[in-house]
């Protein structure tokens, strides 16, 4: 389900998976709820660049493997997800005025322009340098 409101049940969900990423031994550098205005909808952006070097698939499929552990009630769905490349205009931006260590933080930026890229809302768990 892609949702346009940012509830607690996915704040939640997005660090419980995060959490079980973490344990799963892979290194996500980047995570953060994103709302994309035109399209009226929040995503969970995920950056885990050596998954992403086996591609998209690989990288999906590690995520599935990990929600499915989760139990049902603090689960997100692997629809509210999407792999954003290391390399992506908008964890450029992001990384130029957030850096975050590897734990899991709660940070929330809201009607900022950023290197010309305007963040209309984005809650941030994770941004490494």
């Amino acid at each position: 389900m892609v949702a346009n409101t940012l509830t607690d049940h996915l704040i939640n969900g997005g660090k419980i998976l995060l959490e079980n990423l973490d344990s799963s031994g892979l290194e996500v550098d980047g995570a953060f709820w994103f709302y994309f205005p035109e399209e009226e909808y929040w995503k969970l952006l995920i950056s885990i660049p050596k998954e992403e070097k086996k591609g998209p698939r690989a990288a999906y499929g590690a995520i599935q493997k990990t929600i499915s552990k989760i139990e049902e009630d603090k689960k997100i769905s692997l629809d509210d997800v999407t792999i954003a490349k290391p390399h992506a205009s908008i964890l450029k931006s992001l990384r130029k005025v957030i850096h975050t260590d590897r734990g899991i933080g709660s940070m929330r930026i809201t009607n900022n322009v950023i290197n010309g890229q305007l963040i209309s809302d984005a809650y941030i768990y994770r941004l490494l340098k």
